[in-house]
């Protein structure tokens, strides 16, 4: 296999699982027009949630049906999704719908560090290893090299999540309803439609996205205080890249990201961090609201 196409796969690999975090952060800014800087830590719920839960079930007879533990690991973004996204729309952000964007990045933020401590007094410091679910499909062979099928099961997940997303908000009645909301809410509440509904489930699916790619995750990695750190400026990045409050920009933007990491830890492995800004900062030279912005709609 050539250069090119290794750095194409591992491009496509980080790409989809930048993806399926950022695609999260972008359906909640395009909604609810916020930015939320506690996507990270529930991206690190999602991630705990998953080795806590992944671990008790091959400790109570798993083993027996080690497939299972994928499904354990939707479960448990599920889980974060339910009892996080409503807690944190209803009990706080939906307070804040309203006041200046500087604001809403403060309060997030601090959800942000409070949900880093609660992290920390629920599971500790110790790191938590589930490397079952990484290990169960084998490996696969592309030439010289070869590459873990999760990860390849990562792509799959990537892809079905971002067709789900784009169907629903653009093929379905729910998803035309909460297109109305993102483009005007007043004029939707005038209509009939629950603006305070659309909000909450909006942010719970952008609270799964975050805690399934934490769940994902969490059998590649030693989960640890602090992976939330780097997730949320990535993610950024990639929403950043692509355009805030856009599905297609996302997926456009980890890609681009992804193969630009991927050329880089092949070409010049001294560049890997700095040449995702590098990217960002090029696109934003160019296009200032990134390569697909949310389209606004005119008020007469």
């Amino acid at each position: 296999m050539d250069l090119l196409a290794v750095i194409l796969v591992d491009g496509l690999i980080y790409g989809a699982w930048l993806f399926i975090v950022s695609v999260g952060l972008t359906l909640t800014f395009g909604v609810l027009n916020i930015l939320n800087m506690a996507h990270g830590g529930l991206y690190a719920i999602g991630a705990y949630t998953t080795a806590t839960a992944v671990g008790i079930y091959f400790a109570n007879g798993g083993d027996a049906f080690p497939l299972g533990s994928y499904a354990v690991m939707v479960f448990a973004a599920l889980l974060v999704a339910v009892v996080l996204g409503p807690l944190l729309e209803r009990g706080l952000l939906r307070h804040f719908y309203d006041r200046d964007h500087v604001v809403i990045v403060l309060v997030t933020y601090g959800i942000f560090l409070i949900l880093e401590d609660v992290m920390k007094l629920i599971w500790g410091v110790t790191p938590l290893f589930v490397s079952e679910p990484y290990s169960l499909l084998g490996n696969v062979e592309m030439g010289p090299l070869f590459y873990v099928t999760y990860d390849f099961l990562v792509i799959g997940v990537a892809i079905v999540a971002g067709l789900i997303v784009w169907y629903v908000l653009n093929r379905t009645r729910q998803g035309k309803v909460v297109l109305a909301v993102i483009h005007d809410r007043e004029m939707s509440r005038t209509m009939g439609v629950n603006v305070n509904k659309v909000f909450m489930v909006s942010f719970m699916a952008g609270v799964f996205l975050a805690a399934l790619g934490g769940a994902l995750t969490a059998p590649m990695i030693s989960v640890s205080p602090g992976i939330s750190v780097n997730v949320i400026i990535l993610a950024f990045a990639v929403v950043i890249i692509g355009g805030l409050g856009s599905i297609e920009g996302a997926a456009i933007g980890a890609l681009f990201v992804g193969i630009a990491r991927a050329a880089s830890v092949h070409m010049l492995p001294a560049a890997e961090l700095f040449i995702i800004y590098l990217v960002m900062a090029a696109v934003l030279v160019f296009r200032p609201e990134g390569l697909f912005p949310k389209t606004e709609a005119r008020k007469i």
